[in-house]
């Protein structure tokens, strides 16, 4: 259920940023969709994001920048070896020069730079670019 609830996240900002938004709210929220979009926000994906009231149902107010073409989460488990992250990233990313796949580590959540320099492996969350 979680993983529905990241993905529906992150294809209503893909939306938003088809519709030429500013912002998007989005409700539910988790711990793992603020790290994900942490992620996006380091990378320069997103400009900002705010959380408000996280202990009940929460919402996210993310600031848009214009800059995501596309952004899935994975509704299935796959597991990803540190030294298989590259193939892995060649099969789902569009090119070589850009976007990211953040993978679930034991040391956090991670892009796939941090993790292949980390030298660990984990679950695949979702990718972005």
């Amino acid at each position: 259920m979680g993983r529905m609830i990241l993905n529906n996240a992150l294809r209503s900002i893909v939306n938003a940023e088809r519709r030429g938004k500013d912002t998007v709210e989005l409700k539910p929220i988790s711990t793992v969709m603020s790290s994900f979009l942490k992620i996006m926000k380091d990378r320069g994906y997103i400009k900002d994001f705010q959380v408000f009231d996280p202990h009940r149902v929460g919402r996210i107010t993310v600031q848009l920048q214009g800059r995501v073409n596309d952004c899935k989460a994975l509704t299935y488990m796959q597991d990803v070896k540190a030294r298989d992250i590259e193939e892995y990233k060649m099969q789902k990313l569009p090119t070589r020069q850009w976007g990211y796949v953040v993978i679930t580590t034991p040391e956090g959540v991670l892009d796939h730079e941090e993790a292949v320099k980390r030298n660990v492996g984990g679950q695949v969350l979702g990718y972005f670019h």
